[in-house]
């Protein structure tokens, strides 16, 4: 298996540090609103990611957090008049509301607050002052980054001189320099506090992931994971305080997905150029929000439209139709050994179909071509039910197909496929209404109107195939 790490800039072998066990923190929601579909991007690719670990056998310890304590969810509370865990709860439930219809696997996640985690927060930063890497300026401390220059931008690739030479942050009074950032943050009045060495305080944004990963994971994990914004400069900074307080590895392995546009612009609240989640699940079904960002590559950037989501739509109910369709021919089947036996092509394609899957999604989760290759082996599906007789061996490997499909669509991707079965049958009934009316027109020679139904179902992937009796279809 290969993965692009970030850390080192490119695609590198992965090995993970205790055979077939895989550790990966990934940084979760600050809760203080409704998550966007931006916002969602890393929750469902992720989830993929820990899906095809288990797939490939791996044991997976999984943790995703909840920052509940930040500036912005200061002012939330304030707006609204609750306290700050009042907050954290509203969209914290929020969250799952909205997440539980991308099918995400929350069994055995291990999902912290910040809030709970505190005391481990104070051990760090004692460590960090002790070995001198961090500093305290009346009640306020900060992580020094002059101390750990040699390392510090080796994410990022950024140079520690042109940082600091290009900083928008004026040096003031109290920080020794503008990259210096602060670990624990002095109390003010009104604000959420706990008891700390250096008096009342909260602690920074940064520091509250490298406690948690530390305490769930230990010093050295696998893998760390989360959208590309976070690269610099909180991943920069976490790096840099997890190393110097625990002496670990820290994260071996850093992946991030990429951002999810609207007309070419990173979408984001500040720039109100972003969709919420539960607004466009009131269009679309979390399987086809999932299916949608994982038809891209996660590294690759995604323009968000109606469009797209609908095309998206049409896929997935291509697979879901081709699905129904195989199983009502494994359930009413009567074959004999006679016939056309498309059982040894139909095998042929099911075992390279396995390979070709497991060859894209070992290449730095390649998302986007394992769902090509399961759509190749649609068609192929699709040739074996047009066949006019089907031999046993034919309905056998039928049968491991659409397992197969199953398996990989819903089991490693999370779109289910049952979840739809009800708009399927709606479709499938539709369908035969309009094949109905053709025959119809047939039989009045009203040949126009039959050829425009045939010519507009095949601009939408729908093949026909008149016999005596009836009109088959297939996708």
């Amino acid at each position: 298996m290969r993965i692009y790490n970030t850390l080192k800039g490119k695609i590198e072998e992965f090995i993970p540090i205790e055979l077939g066990k895989i550790s990966m923190y990934v940084c979760g929601p600050t809760v203080y609103n409704y998550i966007h579909i931006g916002n969602a991007r890393p929750a469902m690719f992720f989830d993929t990611v820990r899906r095809y670990f288990e797939y490939r056998g791996y044991e997976v310890k999984y943790v995703q957090n909840f920052t509940d304590v930040d500036d912005k969810m200061i002012v939330k509370a304030n707006e609204e008049g609750i306290s700050l865990k009042e907050v954290a709860d509203k969209y914290i439930e929020a969250y799952f509301e909205d997440t539980g219809k991308l099918n995400l696997k929350e069994e055995g996640l291990i999902r912290p607050r910040a809030t709970d985690n505190i005391p481990e927060m104070i051990e760090l930063i004692e460590i960090l002052m002790e070995k001198k890497y961090a500093y305290e300026v009346n009640g306020d401390v900060y992580f020094n980054v002059e101390n750990y220059k040699v390392k510090y931008g080796e994410l990022s690739k950024q140079k520690i001189d042109e940082l600091r030479s290009g900083s928008r942050i004026n040096v003031n009074e109290i920080k020794n320099s503008p990259l210096d950032f602060a670990l624990w943050k002095r109390a003010k009045e009104g604000e959420p506090s706990w008891d700390s060495p250096w008096g009342k305080g909260r602690p920074g944004w940064h520091i509250e992931c490298s406690a948690m990963s530390n305490k769930y994971l230990g010093a050295s994990f696998d893998i760390h994971g989360g959208g590309q914004d976070l690269i610099f400069p909180h991943h920069e900074n976490e790096i840099a305080q997890s190393k110097c307080s625990t002496g670990g590895d820290f994260a071996r392995y850093w992946i991030h997905n990429g951002y999810i546009n609207f007309k070419g612009e990173k979408m984001s609240k500040s720039k109100n150029n972003f969709f919420l989640l539960r607004e466009v699940l009131k269009k679309h079904s979390g399987n086809v929000v999932r299916f949608f960002t994982l038809g891209s590559h996660y590294r690759k950037p995604i323009d968000f439209s109606e469009e797209e989501l609908k095309q998206s739509a049409v896929g997935l109910e291509r697979i879901i139709n081709t699905v129904v369709r195989a199983k009502k021919v494994l359930e009413n089947s009567n074959v004999t050994n006679y016939g056309i036996n498309l059982g040894e092509t139909l095998q042929i394609e099911l075992e390279k179909t396995k390979l070709k899957f497991v060859e894209f999604m070992d290449e730095d989760f390649n998302t986007s071509g394992g769902i090509a290759t399961i759509f190749d082996f649609i068609k192929e599906i699709n040739k074996t039910l047009d066949g006019e007789m089907l031999a046993k061996e034919g309905i056998e490997v039928l049968k491991q197909g659409i397992e197969f499909v199953e398996e990989t669509i819903t089991g490693v991707l999370g779109v289910e496929l049952e979840t739809e079965e009800k708009l399927v049958g709606m479709t499938e009934e539709l369908l035969e209404f309009i094949l109905t009316l053709r025959r119809e027109a047939r039989e009045n020679k009203n040949w126009e109107f039959s050829d425009r139904v045939r010519d507009g179902l095949s601009e939408l992937g729908i093949k026909i195939k008149d016999g005596k009796d009836r009109t088959e279809w297939s996708m």
